[in-house]
């Protein structure tokens, strides 16, 4: 019973990783040793995928918040600052070209 309990645990951290396979595997592993039944097993898959598809969204929300904060706090310039940058360089670079009076 140990040894069901770290495999749901495990897979349970890994369902956001994990691939339908490997659920649907250990699942059936569960079904062999009687510890689920086959009606309950598609649930169960079911259940898992769900919760594993919910808990990659938290984390991809997450690390993007993350992300833009590290960046705001740093101040690390963004895309849109280096090609705003990038456009005021090439107005000043046009301005400059203007024929030298002499």
């Amino acid at each position: 019973m140990r040894e069901t309990i770290d495999k749901v645990f495990k897979l349970g951290l890994g369902v956001v990783i994990a691939g339908k396979e490997q659920i649907e595997k250990t699942v059936n592993e569960l079904v062999e040793k009687g510890e689920v039944s086959r009606t309950e097993s598609k649930a169960l898959v079911d259940e898992w995928l769900q919760k594993g598809e919910a808990t990659k969204e938290q984390i991809e929300r997450y690390i993007r918040e993350k992300v833009e904060t590290t960046i705001q706090e740093s101040h690390i310039a963004t895309k849109a600052d280096i090609a705003r940058l990038e456009q005021r360089l090439e107005a000043l670079e046009t301005h400059d070209e203007r024929p030298v009076e002499q």
